[in-house]
């Protein structure tokens, strides 16, 4: 039976077709837009059956030209949150995920998608309700319409006859395979980055409430993130779901596992936050005036329609979790 990932040169997208390949799975479908060359790279260590351009892919599957489909991973995304072209993100994010559905969903082919904390703006609250839903930006906007598309599904009469439908609402994903996404890869991969080119690590000061670097988030390894879509795939339960580890973190957090990486690969001891900014390895500067207004100071999944789906495997801490994307970069 074939699978098929949208967004397989991806992030995300990629981790997974690595994953289904090391259960044995190589009857895989890659869907992708390579205009951005260089994400090919994700996938050279795959194995895969064929490669589709998104546009002539979503041609073909709503003619049933895959035959036995066994699921879809629709990772496929625009995910800049700073994308200006509304026209652009609404036809790419919500009516491409809304016309695959409906290929999905008259085929009776399992559905798992990925849908985004953004759809939850500011928060305070971080639920799988309607009335915790404020997006900031365009890109969250397209995430929670699309959401609303799937809820009426899920609630329809015929829902109990159709094939599974379940979306994940990934909080801050960090991990290996996502150089290709520029100023949107993870803190994680930018405080590496920029510490091995000049030495230390900037993080913002405080605004908003919160002190220098203390600006939490839910930070969620690639890895824990590729365990909850197979879980699905094997337990074939639908719905909507936060798909972070439960637990904020701050940006402070992140650069102290990234420096002590750097650090213990160089043979030196772990320095505590206060010692890494008294030596520059950690340098604050002013919190940039465009973001004001539109920025996740505080995110924290609410994970408990998670664990009562039946995924009961603990998440990796950022001290865990970065320490070995450290370790993959580094290599």
């Amino acid at each position: 039976m074939t699978f098929i990932v949208t967004g397989a040169a991806g992030f995300i997208g990629s981790n997974l077709v690595k994953a289904l390949n090391e259960r044995g799975v190589t009857d895989i479908v890659a869907v992708d837009d390579l205009t951005q060359a260089d994400k090919f790279h994700n996938l050279v260590d795959c194995e895969i059956a064929d490669y589709l351009d998104r546009h002539d892919f979503i041609e073909r599957i709503e003619r049933r030209g895959f035959g036995t489909v066994h699921a879809v991973f629709h990772q496929g995304a625009c995910s800049d949150t700073m994308e200006t072209d509304g026209r652009y993100m609404m036809d790419n994010n919500y009516r491409y995920s809304l016309a695959l559905l409906d290929a999905c969903g008259a085929q009776r082919v399992p559905f798992f998608y990925a849908s985004s904390a953004a759809t939850y703006g500011a928060g305070p609250r971080f639920v799988e309700t309607r009335d915790a839903e404020r997006p900031l930006n365009v890109y969250g906007y397209s995430k929670f319409l699309f959401d609303q598309a799937v809820r009426k599904r899920l609630a329809g009469p015929s829902s109990g006859n159709a094939a599974p439908i379940a979306g994940f609402r990934y909080f801050n994903v960090y991990g290996p395979r996502e150089s290709h996404k520029g100023r949107m890869a993870s803190v994680a991969f930018h405080n590496f980055n920029q510490f091995g080119v000049d030495g230390r690590v900037k993080l913002f000061e405080g605004w908003d409430g919160y002190g220098d670097g203390m600006q939490q988030r839910d930070f969620v390894s690639v890895e824990d993130v590729v365990k909850v879509n197979l879980h699905f795939l094997d337990r074939g339960t639908s719905g909507l779901f936060n798909l972070g580890t439960g637990r904020a973190q701050t940006f402070n957090d992140v650069a102290m596992a990234v420096v002590n990486s750097r650090r213990r690969h160089d043979g030196l001891p772990a320095l505590t936050l206060d010692r890494l900014v008294d030596q520059g390895l950690i340098e604050y500067v002013a919190f940039p005036e465009a973001l004001k207004g539109k920025y996740q100071s505080f995110t924290q999944a609410d994970i408990g329609r998670l664990r009562a789906a039946g995924y009961e495997a603990p998440f990796l801490t950022v001290e865990e979790g970065v320490a070995r994307y450290c370790d993959w970069l580094a290599r």
